[in-house]
């Protein structure tokens, strides 16, 4: 790849501002150099660069886990470059192989034309139509003869594809794989070679096939393009990839409700992978949030309701937002409390403002007899604290007035700030 000539003082700003925005949550860059290469190019020559994501549309909706690459594409729009959206309506008919322990069924025509009018439907409440290109891969792979699909074969070797983690697994246990599977990340790679892409996004679990880009540019005499891989998101049970056959998803084009009460449940751990990934808050803002829930200035709780009223603006309307969480302040935790527990006056102990270790604090309260006790509840998943359970036995609890503390399912104490 060609070398820039110096740039100004400003320009070097600029590079470095878009470097910084660029890696942001992104899991891997390959190769690093040849990113600021083409980015300094770009800046100096105010071109700006071509940016590839290709979408499989054997499922016609989005949901949150699908929105990592896609805010990073909408990232690239606001420094000033043009996304390239593929669609697959070709390579859709043979469907992704990755991470596949057999055959995928194939999609007909009618099907893949379906569910990819429904993905530009929903794409735009993220990205800017203006800086997006939209190509069906048909245009370029369906006048391809067959002489052409032997040159493009022998652009790759069998070891190579053997290579692929789930191609290797189903050849050593002796399960089938179609040769024309083999064409998937071929194709796919070849779509790069018809945009000369300069950038290409992808899952982690993409990386074989994004990188088949880069082969085949270098085979048909382009420059390579650069990888740039995203997280996969974990889904609401906080173990397996977002997914909607697993039903641990947040689909964006859900109801405002549905979508706040399931952000509620995201896991505490996940919370902070979750603003980076998926909202528009700024690395200043995540820094802040993150140090605040470190120290203890800022509640798990209330860190989850901005998560969730940032998810359900972003997707509805900062009037939606507010209302939900109205409405989750009053049902989930007003309404926490069993009615004959409400009936009876419900212990109060004024505690002084601060931080405060969660078995001390149920200690206090007398909601158990000793420490251990205390711990086995929190591992049980017994504590909650206004509403919201507690699993971690090292948690330091934010004082606040009014604050309900409960132990299994009819212990209950109110906190008074002192």
């Amino acid at each position: 790849m060609e070398q820039n000539q110096a740039l100004t003082a400003e320009q070097e700003r600029k590079v470095e501002e878009q470097l910084k925005i660029i890696s942001r949550g992104v899991a891997e860059i390959i190769p690093k150099a040849d990113l600021e290469t083409k980015v300094k190019r770009s800046i100096q020559t105010g071109k700006p660069l071509k940016v590839k994501l290709g979408l499989d549309p054997s499922a016609p909706d989005i949901h949150i886990g699908h929105t990592v690459v896609l805010n990073k594409l909408r990232q690239f729009q606001e420094l000033g470059h043009l996304v390239q959206l593929v669609i697959g309506d070709f390579t859709g008919m043979i469907g992704d192989p990755t991470g596949k322990s057999e055959t995928r069924k194939q999609l007909t025509e009618e099907e893949v034309k379906k569910n990819a009018e429904t993905y530009t439907e929903q794409l735009f409440k993220i990205l800017d139509r203006e800086k997006t290109e939209i190509h069906f891969n048909s245009r370029w792979l369906s006048p391809l003869d067959f002489a052409a699909v032997v040159e493009l074969a022998a652009k790759t070797t069998v070891a190579r594809m053997l290579e692929r983690d789930d191609f290797a697994k189903r050849y050593n246990s002796g399960q089938a794989i179609s040769v024309h599977e083999f064409f998937y990340p071929l194709m796919q790679g070849y779509d790069s070679v018809a945009l000369k892409s300069d950038i290409e996004l992808g899952g982690t679990d993409q990386t074989f096939n994004l990188l088949m880009g880069r082969q085949l540019q270098h085979q048909y005499g382009q420059e390579e393009q650069v990888i740039l891989t995203m997280p996969l998101l974990e889904g609401l049970d906080g173990v397996k990839k977002m997914s909607k056959s697993l039903g641990n998803y947040i689909g964006i084009d859900e109801p405002a409700r549905e979508m706040y009460g399931k952000a509620m449940s995201i896991p505490d751990e996940l919370m902070m992978k979750y603003y980076e990934l998926v909202t528009d808050l700024s690395l200043e803002e995540l820094n802040q949030l993150q140090q605040g829930l470190k120290e203890g200035s800022i509640h798990p709780r209330d860190a989850k309701m901005k998560l969730a009223h940032r998810l359900v603006e972003m997707y509805h309307n900062k009037e939606a937002a507010d209302e939900e969480e109205n409405y989750f302040r009053q049902v989930f935790q007003k309404r926490a409390i069993p009615e004959d527990i409400l009936e009876k006056n419900i212990p109060e102990s004024e505690l002084e403002d601060g931080v405060i270790w969660v078995v001390r604090l149920l200690s206090l309260l007398g909601l158990v007899s000793t420490n251990g006790e205390a711990r086995r509840m929190i591992k049980q998943g017994a504590v909650k604290v206004d509403g919201e359970k507690v699993s971690d036995v090292d948690a330091r609890i934010t004082i606040q007035d009014d604050m309900i503390i409960q132990v299994g399912k009819r212990k209950f104490a109110k906190v008074k700030q002192g």
